[in-house]
């Protein structure tokens, strides 16, 4: 999409709470476009609403970007032309436009309390009429207004929404229209004297010369009001005098059909962080949220989603996230790292407060010479742990569900061939294989039901990586001591 100003994007959070993936997917979107089209991102901080915004989330913000790997280019820590980016930090700019709104006649003092609004909203909708704000206070007499003076009446202040159709081209939705009854005046400033979202984000757009909106769906009945603020404010000669694109991104749906809410466990990025998803695989996934780049591929790195990017190719359709997705997408980008770079990667899961072993007992060579065969069945990083814990721990975690699964009625007298004939074999992978095959032979079975006893005897589960290469990895001494321990149980 070419555009006539160089293209500048933002993404605004409020700092409250975890970061969510429906944030994540917002952000993503914004950093390729501006990625793409070699635009600048800007990353600004909402947080005006000191009774939800807190500076810890404000600083998992900044992380988690980070972690990401969503760079930006004027914001937080990077700072810009425009700075501060921090709203809280904005508002004495926003106290001089609402002054300039005022007196310019954009918009005018409200003295309807709560109350009162309720009532004729109420009355509005038993009567099949729109129920947003009925204009009460826009063409107060200089009496009127006198007499809610003199009773020490609280105002609002209101922006004064123009008496005509806003049509604009959403960049997702193609054309939208929206008729001015059911748009009406809106609230810019508290009875407190802060500003609301709808006056600071707009009017920061307007000032960072941001020339394309992209964001959530959730916010698309807003932009008849922004886009009549940004007309009022090009008016005034505040900002460039443009108005952004908009492209409103699809929702994302959870289980049973539901938008994703904050609420939703599955919606959490800290989840996946601690899950030990990787970045680059969340995104990957998260990009399919509502775009695809190409009708039969759904793995990519975040270069190729960078040139293929665009806007317009988003899908209007709600996306429903679907986790065994995120999770097989992510264990793809897993298998194709380089081995050392997943080595390296797995490191905060081989120790506390993860790991299970005491930390003296982890060794560095035995886990590498398993490390190739553990990513071929890995989902997220955090699966190494039970994958590798064998090897670490002074006797294995037995899965009674495994115990009960493998160690049937002559599995004892399987264990005690397989241990003579795994006593005499030279220790490696190819031999000791062939020994529980040779043991199986001996009791009528196939290699596969042959080495389901002594895999739980050795790791303590019927599933975990090859059992032969753990073996030869584990050590004849301890694989023998765990066969003689689990046959002493057999036996109890």
């Amino acid at each position: 999409m070419a555009s006539a100003h160089p293209v500048r994007v933002r993404f605004c959070p409020s700092p409250t709470g975890n970061p969510h993936v429906g944030l994540v997917r917002t952000a993503l979107f914004n950093w390729a476009f501006a990625r793409h089209h070699g635009g600048t991102l800007v990353f600004r901080i909402e947080d005006t609403d000191v009774a939800r915004d807190s500076e810890e989330s404000y600083h998992q913000l900044l992380d988690s970007m980070r972690w990401l790997g969503l760079d930006w280019d004027e914001g937080p820590e990077v700072g810009g032309p425009h700075a501060p980016y921090r709203q809280s930090q904005r508002m004495d700019i926003y106290a001089d436009v609402a002054a300039k709104l005022l007196d310019g006649g954009y918009a005018y003092r409200c003295y309807c309390t709560a109350d009162e609004l309720e009532a004729r909203r109420e009355a509005a909708r038993k009567a099949g009429k729109p129920s947003g704000y009925d204009g009460k206070c826009r063409d107060l007499t200089a009496g009127q207004i006198a007499e809610y003076e003199s009773q020490d009446r609280s105002f609002i202040v209101r922006f004064r929404m123009p008496d005509e159709t806003i049509t604009f081209t959403d960049l997702v939705r193609g054309e939208l229209t929206f008729a001015p009854e059911n748009v009406t005046d809106f609230g810019i400033v508290r009875a407190n004297g802060t500003p609301l979202y709808t006056l600071v984000n707009p009017v920061d757009d307007a000032l960072m010369e941001i020339t394309h909106v992209l964001r959530g769906e959730d916010l698309l009945s807003s932009t008849p009001r922004q886009i009549a603020l940004y007309r009022a404010l090009a008016e005034l000669g505040i900002g460039t005098g443009r108005t952004p694109a908009f492209g409103h991104l699809p929702y994302v749906m959870g289980e049973g059909n539901k938008k994703l809410s904050k609420r939703d466990p599955q919606s959490s990025l800290n989840l996946y962080r601690e899950r030990g998803f990787l970045p680059e695989g969340l995104l990957n996934y998260l990009s399919l949220l509502g775009w695809s780049i190409a009708e039969d591929r759904d793995i990519f790195t975040m270069e190729e989603m960078v040139a293929a990017f665009d806007i317009t190719e988003v899908n209007a359709n709600p996306a429903r996230f679907d986790l065994k997705k995120c999770e097989a997408i992510n264990a793809t980008h897993l298998r194709e790292m380089p081995v050392e770079e997943f080595t390296a990667a797995c490191a905060p899961w081989l120790t506390a407060p993860y790991a299970p072993w005491k930390p003296e007992a982890f060794d560095q060579a035995a886990f590498e010479a398993l490390a190739p065969l553990a990513q071929t069945r890995l989902t997220v990083l955090s699966d190494i742990t039970d994958n590798v814990d064998f090897l670490f721990l002074d006797e294995p975690v037995y899965d009674e569900a495994s115990w009960q699964k493998a160690m049937k009625p002559g599995a004892a007298e399987l264990l005690r061939t397989a241990r003579a004939k795994l006593a005499e074999a030279d220790w490696r992978a190819d031999a000791l294989k062939d020994a529980v095959l040779a043991a199986g032979e001996e009791h009528g079975l196939k290699l596969g039901k042959a080495q389901a006893p002594v895999r739980v005897a050795v790791t303590g589960r019927t599933v975990g990586l090859p059992l032969f290469e753990s073996l030869e990895v584990l050590g004849r001494d301890r694989t023998l001591s765990r066969v003689d321990a689990t046959l002493a149980r057999l036996a109890a």
